[in-house]
């Protein structure tokens, strides 16, 4: 008996930390699959400047990783769970790095960058020709060679990116619903919410990691090693600057296949956890499995999902729950794509600085949420109905915090002739083209070309011929412009490269939203494992794996795909200077009504969120009228328990029987 016990434990101790195992490769997934997508979405400004396309074909880029997600994730939910589920992760994180791979290929097969700049197009020609020339010299301005023209077509190799990040979402597909349903399979139901609680930690440490690896990467010039950087005219808070983007995304492909190796020497099951040391159980366990396998092959493997669908459909709080992940996922998709955006054009960050705000202020809160959020549902043992109204009502107290953002704003950066007049006087923002005035109307400026300038008198200009600068010195960045007729200020009036700063105010500004966002990221994400374990609890458990799949694809058919389109466009309807290639195509925006831009920004996820609490509230009452099983039990599983301990006590009978034969047969040989 001695050596079966030992064995009996070996076997346990094995198991138990296969489980711990298959946890700690599945959180380094979600890790690996966070950074690659939070990566993605921080360098969405970055590719749209690169490719010179507008932000609602950004959105679609974007988009194309549910697109790719949509297009096996029911399928992978309800067949994943017949095949060997870490096997099917563990390709998933190979395809996903194939794909980070084939996003970063069209920068070695472009040209190099070229912003748009009077001084650089000039560069060939005398010092001068880019400042203001009276008479109108016409023969002195640069002219673009028609050959370039002809060369020049719009890039398509954003197209690459489009199909890499398809793939992404291809592979992405089998990790959240294969893993989820692994742990619940396996894992001791009151410890299922502390497991997914360190999964979701993962799913943070992965994008804070992305966040800075984002935030390096934008701050490094994108041809760096190949042009001269101390030429350039332009500055990491330039909207025409473009950070090497696609540095990042090699780093994420070896990531996502290094994180696949632990998933092919993992087995198909395991035991229950907490019913590894009973070999009865377990062999109880394997009939049972093996009864169903055979039952699978006589009956098709496709017999039941149908009705796992109907049953599904018919499941009022399932249906209820998904509406409420809709409805959220299009307002924090948006907000979360197009923020660095909005404090580039809101706050006068660069692209570097905001993508690091992100990742210092919101990440951490919300990894200590999910953990606490785990644990208390642990400790405490909170009920299915008792998490619905945890999760509710601290998404209100979140909800009303959040208007406090439409505080704290900072007013439009002035630029001559198209937020202010060339006397300072803010204008209608939409009513023709001013930037021509008597101060730069005989100096035959270009008009469309954005390269602009600080003037003494903290007033910006589009460049430095339509602030009336005659003059300049120095070279690079160090450039000075001196003898600006439009600079209305008293002695030598002068300007230097890039915008005016928006000042101090407006930096306290950007404080009192970081420290708002903070506290509303843990609120939230306090809230966050709470209401997931209501999705997981109102389902079967034979219907879970397809549950959760179909949870995800519906979140991504009617958001995650819609969402950045939309919002793009709208964002887009708010710009107020486009940007201009060589042959007078338009470009990227470099600057928007960031007024109009906030509105949309706070606005529409704020009516999208005080939609989706008409659904919970009512999930909240049918909670109130239905027994559920687990109504007394964190787990939602009694009955099992109640199974589990009459199987214990079966099985410590038939251990005691046989002990008490063995003690006979010795006193007979005795």
């Amino acid at each position: 008996m001695g050596e079966t016990e030992k064995r009996i434990e070996t076997h346990r101790i094995k198991c138990l930390s296969k489980v711990k195992m298959f946890l700690l490769a599945l959180t380094c997934a979600y890790v690996s699959k966070t950074l690659s997508g939070s990566y993605m979405n921080s360098m969405l400004t970055q590719i749209e400047r690169q490719f010179n396309i507008p932000t609602s074909l950004v959105g679609f880029i974007n988009g194309s990783f549910e697109i790719g997600n949509l297009l096996l994730i029911i399928f992978v939910s309800y067949f994943g769970t017949k095949l060997h589920r870490p096997i099917m992760i563990g390709v998933g994180c190979v395809v996903m790095g194939l794909g980070c791979f084939l996003i970063s290929l069209p920068h070695f097969l472009m040209n190099r960058y070229e912003y748009e700049s009077t001084v650089s197009v000039s560069s060939n020609l005398s010092s001068n020709s880019f400042l203001c020339m009276e008479n109108g010299n016409q023969t002195s301005r640069p002219t673009q060679d028609p050959s370039e023209c002809v060369k020049e077509v719009k890039s398509l190799m954003w197209v690459y990116v489009l199909v890499g990040n398809i793939i992404r979402g291809i592979g992405e597909t089998p990790i959240m619903p294969l893993g989820i349903s692994y742990i619940e399979d396996f894992a001791k139901s009151e410890n299922s919410p502390l497991y997914i609680g360190f999964i979701e930690t993962g799913a943070i440490i992965g994008p804070l990691i992305g966040l800075l690896l984002a935030s390096f990467c934008a701050n490094i010039y994108v041809d760096t090693g190949s042009v001269n950087t101390d030429a350039l005219t332009i500055t990491p808070t330039d909207t025409r600057w473009v950070g090497a983007w696609w540095f990042g995304f090699l780093i994420c492909a070896g990531v996502n296949v290094l994180t696949a190796i632990p998933f092919f020497f993992l087995p198909k099951t395991l035991p229950k956890e907490g019913l590894e040391g009973n070999a009865d159980i377990i062999k109880s366990d394997k009939e049972e499995k093996q009864r169903g396998e055979v039952k699978k092959e006589k009956n098709g493997i496709t017999k039941d999902f149908l009705p796992f669908m109907k049953s599904l459909s018919c499941n009022p709080i399932y249906m209820l729950f998904i509406l409420i992940s809709v409805l959220q996922f299009n307002a924090f998709a948006n907000m979360f794509s197009f923020m660095p955006k909005y404090l580039e054009q809101q706050y006068g960050k660069s692209t570097s600085d905001a993508i690091f705000l992100i990742g210092i202020y919101n990440l951490p809160p919300v990894c200590i949420g999910y953990i606490a959020g785990g644990l208390i549902m642990k400790k405490f043992k909170i009920t299915v109905k008792q998490a619905a109204h945890i999760g509710c009502w601290l998404s209100v107290i979140e909800y009303l915090l959040y208007f406090l953002c439409f505080l704290v704003t900072c007013d439009n950066s002035p630029v001559a002739g198209i937020t202010t007049s060339y006397a300072g006087i803010q204008q209608d923002l939409y009513v023709g083209n001013k930037v021509l005035d008597d101060c730069n109307r005989a100096c035959n400026c270009p008009t469309k070309t954005w390269d602009p300038v600080c003037g003494d008198n903290d007033l910006s200009y589009m460049s430095a011929c339509l602030a009336g600068c005659e003059t300049s010195s120095g070279t690079g960045l160090n450039m000075v412009f001196q003898n600006c007729s439009c600079i209305r200020t008293s002695g030598n009036s002068s300007a230097v490269l890039g915008l005016c700063d928006k000042g101090h105010d407006c930096s306290m500004m950007l404080q009192y939203f970081l420290i708002l966002s903070t506290i509303s990221s843990f609120i939230y994400s306090l809230a966050a494992i709470p209401g997931y374990m209501v999705l997981l609890r109102c389902i079967k458990s034979e219907e879970k794996s397809l549950g959760v799949g179909l949870h995800a694809f519906c979140t991504r058919i009617f958001a995650g795909i819609p969402a950045p389109i939309y919002f793009g466009a709208l964002v887009d309807s708010t710009c107020l200077h486009w940007g201009t290639l060589k042959c007078g195509k338009p470009g990227a925006c470099r600057i928007y009504d960031s007024t109009n831009f906030r509105h949309i920004y706070l606005g529409l996820p704020a009516a999208l969120r005080g939609l989706s609490f008409i659904p919970a509230f009512l999930i909240l009452i049918l909670l109130r009228k239905r027994h559920l099983p687990g109504e007394n039990d964190p787990s939602g599983t009694e009955l099992a328990v109640t199974k589990i301990t009459e199987k214990e006590k079966e099985c410590k009978d038939v251990q005691q029987n046989s002990k008490v034969l063995n003690d006979e047969e010795m006193k007979t040989k005795l």
